[in-house]
Order: C-alpha cells, then sequence, then structure tokens
C-alpha cells in the first residue's frame, strides 16, 4: 500500500513536471510568434495571437490600448526605427494554470549599426483552449 502511494505521488510529479514544460514552450513559442510577425509585419498572425484588448506600454512612454492600437503603433516603429529585432525569453512564472508571464531580452540592431538592449515582459493567458498575449511591457534598463 505505501509503495503504491509514493508511486502515485511520484507519477503526480512528473506529470505536473511535463505539463509545466510544455506549457512553458507553448509561451516561448507564442513570443517567437509573436517576433517573427513583427520582422514580418504580419497583421493577420498578431490578430490572432494577441487578445482584442491587449495592454502595451513601450519604451517610450507611449500606452496602446486595444488590438488597433497596438498593431498600429507596431508596424509605425519599423518605419521610425529599421532594423532587426530579437526576443530570447530568460523566464516564464505562471501566475495560474490560465496566466503566465514571460520576461525576454529585446534587443533591437539598427540598420546605422547602434544597437538598442530593452527588457520585454509578456503577459499570456489561455483564450479558448490557446495562448495568446494579454499585454506586453518594453523597458530600457536603468543607466
Amino acid at each position: 500500500m505505501k509503495t503504491a502511494a509514493i508511486s502515485v505521488f511520484l507519477l503526480l510529479i512528473c506529470l505536473g513536471y511535463a505539463f509545466s514544460q510544455s506549457t512553458e514552450d507553448q509561451i516561448i513559442e507564442l513570443v517567437g510568434q509573436y517576433g517573427q510577425a513583427r520582422a514580418q509585419k504580419d497583421a493577420d498572425l498578431l490578430k490572432r495571437i494577441l487578445v482584442p484588448e491587449i495592454d502595451q506600454l513601450v519604451s517610450t512612454g507611449e500606452w496602446r490600448r486595444g488590438v488597433d492600437q497596438s498593431l498600429a503603433g507596431m508596424m509605425r516603429s519599423y518605419t521610425r526605427q529599421p532594423g532587426s529585432r530579437s526576443l530570447t525569453v530568460e523566464k516564464v512564472r505562471f501566475i495560474t494554470s490560465e496566466t503566465a508571464i514571460a520576461d525576454a531580452r529585446y534587443v533591437i540592431d539598427n540598420d546605422d549599426g547602434t544597437q538598442r538592449k530593452m527588457w520585454s515582459t509578456f503577459v499570456a493567458v489561455l483564450d479558448g483552449g490557446h495562448w495568446k498575449i494579454a499585454a506586453i511591457r518594453n523597458m530600457l534598463p536603468a543607466q
């Protein structure tokens, strides 16, 4: 009986670990899709991975509320600051089984050879069985 209880306990731990790993991978993939959509200026993909009421605060202090404002601002930022962008997720933390925070390094390699290094924080929510981005915060590190 004791061995069976221990076996069940270990199985539950393994299942929990497997769930969190695959779910963490889904969040990392979501941030990757966001980066890909931004690089390709793919508004359709962005609309699929952002919740309609997305809330985005960018490093300039501009606050974008709603998918329309966010998309317009995202497309504008490539015109104002051309170059390649990369996002590297460093940490995913689950608030609940349906809400996660992903912290990522955000680097912009400008066309003029300069580089801008920031942090981006994404709030992801499970929406209709799919992870979507509900909020984004971009921050410049303190000098």
